[in-house]
């Protein structure tokens, strides 16, 4: 996504930090190291075979030895231009690096084979310039083919050799996570769970466009086991890139909350569902069995009952209904060897690395300091809460758990004890704000009502916060009076207003699949996000 202020000179920079990355100018490199070897190869033993057959051609050995480096190193700068063009041409850097098995080695053979067929017509107009003779040709053409598919096909071998010797490895050894991907990791809820990663031991992998800006990872940036990769998880290279040497990964990258998808329904669309499908198509393909997945307790909508994670789902808005369908689509995926974990999360709040005042405690709390009232809506509805913090235990509570006691399963994640209605948590803020006064509105039509039960999570993982609603609002209360914020309605500390300010001509048309899939899960309702993930 890119702000409609955003500058053509701003386009084109950003473009090019997307395709000439650090890594892909290495890739060139390598690839033309493996093909002016090949040529120096085949020179080398032409030569070789030359003199010590005694060619009649041959005068001297020091001169077949000038005519030989000369022939070669023209040809040299000619292969490399053309070898440059043609596999940029073919997908080399870009969407061909997600091909896999005998389509790779095809494509790879046949830009190999287009680059000398090219070499031979300059070869044939210009045969004083060149002139490689035929067996150095067809041997430079041979050996360049094997070095460059061997390139590429012999890294997935080698990961089926180590998927092979996975499965002989002991349970106890085997089901050890070390190193994580996660996706999203600067946004609200990845700026919690990041740090408590990384003082877990694990190596971590950031995947994030860093729309909002970098600043909630400051300072995490430089630790030495964390990797940062700014990139569009949309792109399949750039995810085929990240999940290379990752053990488990955790998505929480998406639009979160309901006005911030309604302002954009095939943005949605093509970030929180298709997405999902790809990059879980893509772990398992990997071989990353725990794929942990960000829900939302709000796919319960409107129910009068307590819920728990067998309860029928009645999603009211968009946001709630392209989770149902992720949900939906990543079960239908697991086996024995991906086993994706479903988390539902109540009503987030508190302060993590970005700051959020569109979620309802915190704006409330906000409101309360800077305005000295509460606006409330609809205060005899129900929401389960919990602090981004808690949040981040129990998704490292996942990774730590075995795959029996978390594999293919959904979680409800948060406390029975912090079933609040919204009065209730106006009256909590009151209690900490005095003398403020609390005015009761008419519904906005948010018409999500509902409790929760916590008890699977509870005995499962043995998860219990540590953060009550008071802990959070004491929490704004001191970074609003520390001056950590000083304008809270400001468009960075609000999805949908920061969201609304972004154009979307980059966007791809959304598939077919998605939009029946969307559908078919309930009728479509308009909320307002004070009570959203």
């Amino acid at each position: 996504m890119a702000s409609r202020n955003m500058t053509w000179r701003e386009r084109v920079a950003c473009t090019f930090e997307k395709k000439l990355t650090r890594e892909t100018l290495v890739r060139v490199v390598a690839d033309m190291v493996m093909v002016n070897f090949a040529l120096l190869a085949a020179y080398t033993v032409h030569y070789v075979f030359a003199v010590s057959m005694q060619d009649p051609a041959v005068e001297s050995p020091m001169g077949a030895l000038e005519a030989h480096l000369s022939s070669c190193f023209n040809a040299m700068w000619v292969l490399t231009v053309v070898s440059i063009v043609v596999f940029a041409a073919s997908g080399f850097y870009t969407y061909g690096r997600a091909y896999q098995g005998r389509f790779k080695a095809l494509v790879v053979l046949e830009a190999v084979s287009i680059s000398y067929l090219i070499l031979a017509g300059v070869n044939y107009f210009t045969p004083d310039l060149l002139g490689p003779p035929r067996s150095v040709f067809l041997g430079s053409y041979v050996l360049s083919a094997l070095l460059l598919v061997g390139a590429r096909i012999g890294s997935r071998v080698w990961k089926m050799f180590a998927a092979w010797e996975l499965r002989h490895i002991p349970q106890p050894v085997r089901g050890r996570i070390r190193s994580v991907l996660v996706i999203g990791g600067g946004g609200y809820i990845g700026s919690a769970l990041v740090p408590k990663l990384l003082a877990g031991g694990y190596h971590v992998r950031i995947l994030d466009l860093f729309v909002y800006g970098r600043e909630a990872i400051a300072e995490v940036a430089e630790h030495p086991n964390l990797e940062i990769i700014k990139g569009d998880f949309r792109e399949v290279h750039t995810v085929v890139n990240a999940m290379q040497g990752i053990d488990a990964v955790v998505h929480l990258g998406a639009i979160v909350g309901d006005p911030a998808c309604a302002l954009n329904e095939q943005l949605t669309i093509e970030i929180n569902l298709i997405a999902t499908r790809m990059l879980a198509e893509i772990a398992k393909g990997s071989g990353v069995s725990r794929f942990i997945f960000a829900s939302t307790c709000s796919v319960y909508g409107a129910n009068d009952q307590v819920l728990d994670e067998q309860s029928a789902l009645n999603p009211v808005s968009l946001y709630a209904r392209s989770k149902i369908a992720s949900e939906k689509v990543l079960m239908e995926m697991a086996d024995a060897d991906f086993a994706p974990v479903i988390l539902r999360f109540g009503t987030v709040y508190g302060l993590s690395g970005r700051i959020r005042f569109d979620l309802v405690v915190n704006l409330l709390t906000a409101k309360a300091l800077w305005e000295g009232k509460i606006p409330l809506f609809g205060g005899d509805q129900w929401r389960p809460f919990v602090h981004v913090s808690d949040v981040a235990s129990c998704i490292a509570k996942v990774l730590r758990g075995s795959q029996v006691q978390v594999g293919s399963q959904i979680f409800n994640v948060g406390s029975d004890e912090q079933n609040y209605t919204l009065k209730e948590v106006a009256d909590a803020i009151a209690q900490l704000v005095p003398g403020i006064e609390t005015l009761e509105l008419e519904v906005d039509g948010d018409r999500r009502n509902y409790r929760v039960n916590f008890s699977k999570v509870r005995k499962a993982l043995d998860f219990k916060p540590e953060w009550t609603i008071e802990d959070g609002v004491r929490q704004i209360i001191r970074a609003m009076n520390n001056g950590v914020v000083t304008d809270y309605s400001l468009p960075e500390y609000s999805n949908v207003k920061f969201l609304s300010q972004c154009a979307d001509d980059v966007l791809t048309p959304n598939e077919g699949w998605a939009i029946e899939l969307l559908h078919a899960t309930a009728p479509v309702g308009t909320t307002d996000d004070m009570g959203g993930t």
